[in-house]
């Protein structure tokens, strides 16, 4: 048994040219995306095409089935266009519910560790409908193409943009003709309903459920910066943000841009999980670019920042709550962590302006 055989020694990331794959993923399962329905899962069940983390492969695990793979997998066709299997078309289909409705600007169908039973093209379609829909509904609706029948290879992560900037709430994912998939990924910017957050009053802005987002940041090498900002506390360390160690005068930060213009009344910053890596200090700044005077918030020294925390020093592996000093508008946030460190969660509590 070779290191090919079970790793990822030969596995090709055919997407890592692409932009998107900086943007979050709309189908992350810890922000409520699901897969509701397939025609077919013999093989391999259907939710592990949303599992957050890498796809794995144990060889000579057998079932009853046939060897357990990590993704789904429907059975080999055996039909004809005339008579396909009972209850099937000429392709197999799965229908997944993103977690967070938006625009999609890529796709990611990744093979992983299908090497001889990956399909020969997949197509992925988008609908966008209120509610919460059961897969009878969204069997019925009208479905617009967003990436054609194109062909992937096995043991890949396959890329394909996408044009189309309208706003989606589900999408189909169709395998030719059969097949195995480990995992999918919809990278995009979440766009929630504008009603239900009106509706909500007060609630987190800056959280990626909610419509924020992380435009920058200073350093991504142990974890990325868009972990700040996913529902729940984190559970490992893992699970947040952490930078290198820095060597020069400098300090690390993040950038935010938040759900919508709004008033931050109360700010959480939890390094929980990190113990020996922890940021230092920490300090929270706001940026209103509805202020014609106030720059461009891309720029550090726009003179549009306005202090919301000021510098403090942080525990390890503790929540800190603080009252912002300045409780003006905001549509942008930054955390500044000095000198570098670990933080595992921010929150900026809030109402839209």
């Amino acid at each position: 048994m070779t290191t090919n055989d079970v790793g990822y020694a030969d596995y090709q990331d055919l997407a890592a040219d692409h932009g998107y794959r900086d943007l979050p993923d709309l189908a992350d399962r810890r922000l409520g995306a699901g897969v509701l329905a397939a025609n077919d899962e013999l093989f391999a069940e259907r939710e592990n095409l949303l599992r957050p983390e890498p796809a794995v492969f144990q060889p000579h695990t057998f079932g009853p089935k046939g060897q357990l793979m990590d993704g789904w997998e429907t059975r080999r066709r055996r039909g004809t266009a005339a008579r396909p299997h009972a209850g099937t078309t000429d392709h197999d289909w799965a229908l997944i519910r993103l977690g967070l409705p938006g625009v999609v600007h890529g796709i990611v169908v990744d093979t992983a560790h299908f090497r001889g039973n990956y399909p020969q093209r997949i197509s992925v379609e988008a609908t966008e409908l209120p509610g919460t829909p059961g897969p009878e509904q969204l069997l019925a609706a009208d479905w617009t193409e967003l990436v054609p029948p194109s062909p992937v290879q096995g043991h890949a992560a396959n890329g394909f943009p996408v044009a189309d900037r309208r706003r989606w709430t589900h999408l189909r994912l169709n395998q030719y003709p059969d097949g195995g998939i480990a995992r999918l990924r919809v990278h995009g910017e979440g766009r929630p309903d504008a009603a239900w957050l009106a509706a909500l009053g007060s609630f987190d802005l800056a959280a990626l459920e909610h419509g924020g987002r992380i435009e920058d940041a200073s350093d991504r090498f142990f974890s990325p910066p868009v972990n700040l900002i996913l529902p729940g506390r984190s559970r490992e360390m893992g699970e947040g943000w952490e930078n290198r160690r820095r060597r020069d005068e400098g300090h690390d930060w993040v950038r935010l841009r938040l759900a919508g213009r709004g008033s931050v009344r109360a700010v959480e910053i939890d390094t929980a999980n990190y113990v020996g890596n922890a940021a230092g200090w920490a300090a929270v700044l706001g940026f209103d670019a509805a202020d014609p005077q106030a720059g461009d918030p891309a720029d550090p020294a726009a003179p549009g920042w306005f202090e919301l925390v000021g510098r403090t020093e942080l525990q390890p592996d503790a929540l800190h709550r603080f009252v912002p000093t300045d409780a003006r508008p905001a549509t942008h946030a930054r955390l500044d962590v000095f000198p570098d460190g670990g933080i595992a969660r921010l929150r900026l509590h809030g109402s839209l302006a």
